[in-house]
């Protein structure tokens, strides 16, 4: 004998669903109150015991699921590396950040970083490629993106492809035979050169968060104390792509009478909202991954699921839409299958994949702080006399430090007063006539406090490249750099845009174009 269908409404209603995939029903059709169900269900006890045993046996049928549970493999994934984590950090940090065999600078004299803190000491990883000349005057400083180690070329003593492997060498871009050219891990990164991860000379333990705020100004500063060492007073030409970018044109600025030509590829003078939003997202990611634990995770299992997710949020901004339409489309994994919430598009498996290898690969923190350095990044005037005001006043701190009269955080000052506001930022309605302003701005008409910031790269020929196809660095970023030290009086300013007829690539073309990026570089460098 069949259940009522009134019945059957009530007795699904009464049953909680454990499976993760089971359907939702409309609300209206469990409209019943408890003390309704309770009546429905002593009605249907109260049958004959033959309609009662059908009932309860139709009722068994129906309160198992309908479906099945989804199953979870790349959570599965993330649990089981956690539990490896887990057991290889009894014996030691894991992983250890390296990029391989390296040179090292070691610098004994403290260096004072633009927002007060103090390095008492510090490292430079370094390698270098070619000779350099009697009179030391074919230098070429490469500076790195965010993520990249000392490593751009094969070496002896690490024969392991660089990540700018195809434009260094004999007749490349970058030519050896004409250059000496010298890469570094930026300050604050966690392939050889001192960051979070290093250990603190005043306590022996490990900096964690107790790494000083840095900039990408102080990443330069540093890597000149390593020129200063080999004896190398000008650079023939400093050059950088993505973050590398925007440290080639601060070199120039901080020392401009050092740097014979720059080249900026895909960077900015300053940084914009819209990366810096991508940034802060990444970094939000990471920082609510518990096993971060406010940066002393070492020794203990690291931040690796919030590692791969800021991974993945990165790496779709590195390349392009057409291009990925082009190589992925949406296509999936396996169309045999049933979809799963897992990665299941090409597209996800990509960026899993990017996440899983990259996630153990990069020091957290460190991305925490190179990340912050270039959302400060600003080579507008206004922002360069801030910086030079507070240098000024911390000028103090540095001699007492010098002195061994105070180390460095012992001066009473927080270091960190930064609070939440009590009311969260909200849109406010701008008058007309101001809202109109500057909403069709041509990209020629760059503000003066920039011009005024550059202007001590008016001598000094540059190279600026962006990609049309580019949404990290947008192209127009690169147009602003160029007319900015147009503006500033620099008459040997090359300018070229790849368009997408050249390049869907986006940012990551910088590492792959041969042709267009590094024959540009080659016809600049002479």
């Amino acid at each position: 004998m069949s259940v009522p269908r009134r019945l059957l409404s009530v007795a699904r209603s009464s049953i909680p669903h454990t499976s993760r995939c089971a359907r939702r029903t409309p609300q209206s059709s469990f409209a019943f109150t408890r003390q309704q169900s309770n009546v429905a269900a002593r009605k249907l006890h109260q049958q004959a015991p033959r309609r009662a045993q059908a009932a309860t046996a139709e009722q068994e049928a129906i309160f198992e699921s309908t479906n099945p549970a989804l199953s979870f493999p790349c959570l599965d994934a993330v649990e089981s590396r956690s539990e490896t984590l887990s057991r290889r950090s009894l014996s030691g940090p894991e992983p250890s950040y390296t990029s391989g065999k390296h040179l090292n600078f070691h610098s004994k004299k403290p260096l004072l970083l633009d927002w007060g803190g103090i390095l008492p000491e510090f490292n430079v990883a370094y390698e270098t490629w070619g000779t350099l000349n009697g009179d030391k005057s074919n230098a070429i400083l490469l500076y790195t993106g965010l993520s990249a180690s000392s490593h751009a070329h094969s070496t002896e003593s690490n024969p392991q492809p660089g990540w700018w492997e195809k434009f260094i060498g004999s007749g490349k871009p970058v030519d050896t035979d004409k250059y000496f050219v010298i890469c570094t891990n930026v300050i604050g990164g966690c392939y050889g050169s001192t960051g979070p991860s290093s250990l603190d000379p005043a306590n022996g333990e490990r900096y964690a968060t107790r790494f000083p705020i840095l900039t990408m100004e102080d990443m330069v500063s540093a890597q000149f104390r390593l020129l200063d060492d080999l004896g190398i007073d000008k650079l023939y030409a400093s050059v950088g792509s993505s973050m590398g970018g925007m440290q080639s044109l601060a070199s120039g600025v901080l020392f401009p009478d050092r740097v014979g030509r720059i080249v900026s590829i895909s960077g900015c003078a300053r940084s914009h909202p819209q990366t810096i939003a991508m940034r802060h997202i990444q970094r939000q990611v990471l920082m609510t991954d518990p096993n971060w634990n406010r940066g002393f995770y070492y020794d203990n299992v690291p931040p690796h699921a919030g590692m791969k997710m800021a991974r993945e949020l990165a790496t779709v901004t590195y390349r392009s839409g057409p291009e990925w339409e082009q190589r992925f489309g949406r296509r999936r994994a396996d169309p045999s299958r049933q979809p799963a919430l897992c990665p299941d598009f090409l597209i996800e498996t990509y960026l899993d994949h990017a996440g899983e290898k990259w996630c153990l690969q990069y020091d957290a923190n460190s991305l925490l702080y190179v990340s912050k350095a270039m959302d400060l990044f600003d080579l507008g005037q206004e922002h360069r006399n801030i910086i030079n005001k507070v240098r000024h006043e911390n000028q103090g701190k540095l001699q007492a430090f010098v002195e061994g009269r105070v180390s460095g955080n012992e001066d009473g000052l927080d270091t960190c007063s930064l609070i939440l506001p009590d009311q969260p930022y909200e849109e406010k309605e701008q008058p007309a006539d101001e809202a109109s302003v500057n909403t069709e701005t041509s990209p020629s008409e760059v503000p003066e406090d920039l011009v005024a910031g550059l202007r001590p790269l008016a001598n000094i020929p540059s190279l600026v490249l962006g990609v049309a196809s580019d949404s990290l660095f947008p192209a127009w970023q690169q147009e602003e750099i160029a007319n900015t030290l147009k503006r500033a009086g620099n008459k040997h300013v090359t300018h070229i845009e790849l368009g997408k007829d050249k390049s869907l690539f986006g940012h990551d073309t910088f590492l792959l174009d041969l042709e267009n990026v590094g024959g540009a570089v080659k016809s600049f460098l002479g």
